[in-house]
């Protein structure tokens, strides 16, 4: 068995404790295209969709895993609240007894488009909690961008 798989295989079993029970049907395929992702990012040590579709272990052509992700980052049923929220908590659970430090940063991303992030600092890294995207150019953001930014 490859590292690759047995690593897809350990993030998938990881992503299955904030629900507490085994998540069935859509469900779980949505948190096996999750788990494809983590594992891509973490071997491919990228964020472009090419590159984390070529280290997934899934044996399809690379175009096909890639429209997959593609697919799950634009699909509205997609839930931030089920699929993400209990990852930061639990992050942010793990390193609660060690002080936390939150960093808001403003950045140009995609084409006329700025990102409002809220981050934890662990280890000199930032670790994305929850964004905010809107078409603009660079510069500061209005008051009211920075207060719609919730983690509701």
């Amino acid at each position: 068995m490859s590292d690759n798989f047995i690593r897809f295989r350990a993030i998938r079993k990881s992503l299955d404790r904030p629900f507490g029970t085994v998540p069935k049907g859509n469900e779980a395929r949505h948190l096996n295209t999750l788990a494809s992702m983590i594992n891509g990012i973490i071997a491919s040590k990228r964020t472009n969709l090419p590159p984390i579709a070529s280290k997934t272990p899934i044996s399809i052509k690379q175009e096909i895993i890639t429209k997959r992700f593609s697919r799950w980052i634009d699909n509205f049923n997609i839930k931030e609240k089920l699929y993400l929220m209990p990852y930061a908590i639990e992050l942010l659970a793990a390193l609660s007894p060690s002080e936390i430090t939150l960093a808001m940063d403003g950045s140009t991303v995609g084409r006329n488009c700025i990102c409002l992030m809220v981050s934890v600092i662990y280890k000199n890294r930032a670790l994305p909690l929850a964004w905010f995207v809107i078409e603009g150019s660079k510069g500061h953001l209005p008051e009211i961008m920075h207060l719609d930014l919730r983690f509701d």
